[in-house]
């Protein structure tokens, strides 16, 4: 039977996915596939883009169930299960992850790698974009540009900026969406903005575990669940940050200077860290271990071979993830720079606690999708056979 020298075909995507699977593995990441259908409580705190998109369903008994839509987090659900949990341990894996979307399948192929424990966690890093990097190249597709950013040094910088908790949050939240830096520190129009001061009045005075508290009674009297994917208690943290920043409205203006020129700085990685070192040292902030640990990443990657001087690191760039606490990056097909990367992933130290890890434990990964690779014609490459 005759097999389509199409690409995009059922048997190049089998043929793609068999090889990338058999590159992982060799590359020391052993497959694990987890279920298709999983709780669907395990991706209630994931973040808005993951929880708003899943696709629900009840069992007999009333319990509530998704299709998986995506493997990091039943991957580090089941290392937390197993006997590895708290050492080092590596995972690969190959199928299909189902998101609602209005500009995609709502089904794709997602091949991809994690990597918990290890005790040098910029090692790890540089290994997960550098395994990444061979598997999809194996496949044909080595003309890659790759762009990364550091939500750690962002954190970093925000913390030393000496800003209130709730700025912190914002600031946070809108470099994680992409937002320009202007829209981040702006506030509503006052002809636009709700009127509180019934409810703030009641809340002046309380303490912020009485007034989050007070807020969840009042939405959940109102019959409010959860809107746009939020559940009950973030839209009382969301409603009393608006409130502690409607109280300070103007934002310090040596911090936006600060931020305006951190945020600004797009460029190759070893010229980054110079200027990122300038930075700090005519603000006095304090970033030497933030900076240390992105220099010694910079150099795992060159011991990997890679070219670095040929990435773009940019302390704007960031993941529509929620659980992404470090080094992130993305790549990109060069032939079609206005298409979605191919690959992406970065550190996710936070996640695993969340799950219910009693300790944190480093975490970094990777996803491949398989439907966005330039796949070479039959017979062009040995896999493809």
């Amino acid at each position: 039977m005759s097999v389509s020298a199409d690409p995009t075909s059922a048997a190049a995507k089998r043929a793609a996915s068999a090889a990338l699977i058999a590159h992982l593995e060799a590359s020391g990441y052993p497959r694990y596939e987890p279920p298709i259908l999983q709780k669907a409580d395990l991706f209630f705190n994931s973040g808005e883009d993951i929880r708003s998109r899943l696709y629900l369903t009840n069992d007999l008994s009333g319990a509530e169930y998704c299709l998986r839509p995506e493997y990091t987090i039943p991957v580090c659900a089941h290392y937390l299960a197993s006997e590895a949990a708290g050492f080092p341990a590596t995972y690969s894996y190959c199928g299909p992850v189902f998101r609602y979307r209005t500009d995609a399948p709502n089904e794709v192929l997602q091949a991809g790698l994690e990597n918990f424990g290890h005790p040098d966690r910029e090692a790890a890093d540089a290994e997960i974009l550098g395994v990444t990097l061979d598997a999809v190249a194996a496949l044909g597709q080595g003309d890659l540009d790759v762009r990364f950013g550091d939500n750690g040094l962002v954190r970093d910088l925000v913390a030393a900026l000496d800003l209130s908790p709730q700025w912190q949050r914002r600031i946070l939240r809108g470099h994680a969406q992409d937002k320009a830096l202007d829209a981040i520190l702006s506030q509503p129009a006052n002809a636009k903005r709700p009127d509180h001061t019934g409810v703030l009045a009641a809340l002046e005075g309380v303490d912020k575990q009485g007034a989050r508290a007070l807020v969840e009674d009042l939405l959940s009297i109102a019959g409010i669940s959860s809107v746009g994917g939020r559940s009950i208690a973030e839209i009382a943290d969301r409603f009393l940050e608006q409130a502690a920043l409607k109280a300070d409205e103007d934002f310090p203006t040596e911090q936006r200077a600060i931020l305006k020129e951190f945020l600004a700085i797009e460029t190759d990685p070893d010229q980054a860290s110079g200027r990122l070192r300038q930075l700090a040292a005519t603000t006095e902030l304090d970033l030497n271990a933030a900076l240390d640990r992105f220099d010694a990443r910079l150099g795992f990657m060159a011991a990997r071979g890679l070219d670095v001087a040929d990435f773009t690191f940019s302390t704007r760039f960031a993941r529509d993830l929620e659980y992404y606490t470090g080094f992130v990056f993305e790549a990109f097909d060069r032939s079609r720079p206005q298409e979605k990367s191919i690959a992406g992933g970065g550190r996710y130290d936070g996640l695993l606690k969340s799950l219910g890890s009693d300790r944190g434990i480093g975490a970094v990964g990777a996803a491949i999708w398989i439907e966005r690779l330039e796949l070479p014609q039959r017979g062009e490459m040995d896999w493809w056979r």
